[in-house]
Formats: C-alpha cells, structure tokens, sequence
C-alpha cells in the first residue's frame, strides 16, 4: 500500500490540477481574465527590459529547459545504477516516462492556445495546458528531493537541493508567462501534475525484502 500522506498529497494534487483544467476548458471568465492580465502585464515589462527578457530566455530555454530536467534524472539513475540500486534506477526512470506521456496525451487533450502577440519575444510548439516545462521540473526536484531522503544523504546536502528545487520549479513558471508562452493556470497546473506523479509513485515503492536466515535449532543431545 501507498504511505497515506504521499497518497494524501497526490490525490489532493490530482484534484486541484484536474478542477483547474475543467475551469479553463469550461471558459470560467474570473479564471480566463486573470489568466489575461498576468500574461499581459508580463510581456508588457518583457518588451521593456530586453536584458532581462534575454536571461529568462537563457534559463528557460537551457538551464530550466525539459530535456535538461530529463537529463539531470537520468544522470541520477546511473548514479543510483553505480551505486548498485538498479532496481530504484529503474523505478524512477519509469516515473519520468510516465510523467512525459501524462503530459503529452493532457495536451492533447485539452488542446489550449497560447497566448498570442503582435511582438513575441518567444515561441513554444504544441498545446499550452499543461505547460511541460513546469511539470516536468516539479517532477524531477520532487523525485529528487524523495531521493535524497530515502537515500540518507547528509543534512547539509540535502538543504542544497531543497533549496536548488525550490528555485528551480519556481523560476522554471515564471520565465514560462514572463516570456509569453504560456498562462499562469499551464504553468500552476503542471506543477500540480508533476508533484502529483512524483508522490503516487514515491508512495507506491517498495524496497526489495530482506531475507533473514532462520535461526538453527540445537540438535536434541542422544544418550551415550
């Protein structure tokens, strides 16, 4: 069975992500106005401050990029493999695998334009709902941050990558609006996702069972 406040954490996830889509597709105008101001008024300071846009397009399109987050988990998976946990390398590669296609078949699915501009100053492909960028990054921090834990690693490091995650998934989101690819609900609905991906399946581990040997029983001692 999965560990109840994993399971807790994916369902409530899954429920908010899935009430959120249902808002979008069904055309709740609260929702789609705030959608509509964020966006605007960010790709309003993105045509002022050229600089800056520059850099969120460098950490957007490299650094926080998706294949970049595939390749850092698949970095961790053959350094789980040296460390002779081919069975836990395996288990979270599925989970990546399975995050990618959740989100592509979601895309698909729900099929929401982009935002559209009459001076873009960047161009993403394929649905916007949910924005791949920001599921594929709270995924990997969140499958890593599992990791780090279940591993044992140091306090010290383990603060490290809590707080590079934290950066991490943020930043990733709002270079996504701030550079006009995608909405404020793409971005916290993908979030919602990977979070929710990464803790059913950290709740649904199972470490492989030790067995112990039995204990001898004395032989009856005969009579001489």
């Amino acid at each position: 069975m999965a560990s109840p406040s994993l399971r807790s954490t994916a369902l409530v996830c899954t429920t908010v992500s899935a009430v959120l889509a249902l808002l979008v597709v069904g055309g709740w105008d609260p929702l789609l106005a705030f959608d509509a101001h964020v966006a605007s008024e960010l790709h309003r300071t993105a045509l002022a401050e050229p600089g800056w846009t520059r850099l969120n397009r460098l950490l957007s399109d490299w650094v926080w990029d998706t294949w970049t987050m595939r390749a850092l988990l698949a970095a961790v998976c053959l350094w789980l493999l040296l460390r002779g946990a081919a069975r836990l390398a395996a288990w979270v590669a599925g989970t990546g695998l399975a995050g990618a296609l959740l989100q592509q078949a979601l895309k698909a699915l729900f099929d929401r334009d982009r935002p559209r501009w009459e001076q873009p100053v960047d161009s993403a492909q394929f649905a916007a709902l949910p924005s791949g960028h920001a599921m594929t990054a709270a995924l990997t921090c969140a499958l890593l941050l599992w990791l780090v834990r279940l591993r044992g690693v140091r306090p010290g490091v383990r603060r490290a990558v809590l707080w590079g995650c934290a950066v991490t998934v943020a930043g990733v989101g709002f270079t996504r609006v701030y550079l006009g690819v995608h909405w404020p609900t793409d971005v916290v609905t993908g979030w919602l996702l990977g979070i929710a991906v990464a803790a059913a399946s950290a709740g649904l581990w199972r470490p492989r069972a030790v067995r112990r040997a039995r204990p001898r029983e004395p032989r009856e001692s005969r009579p001489g």
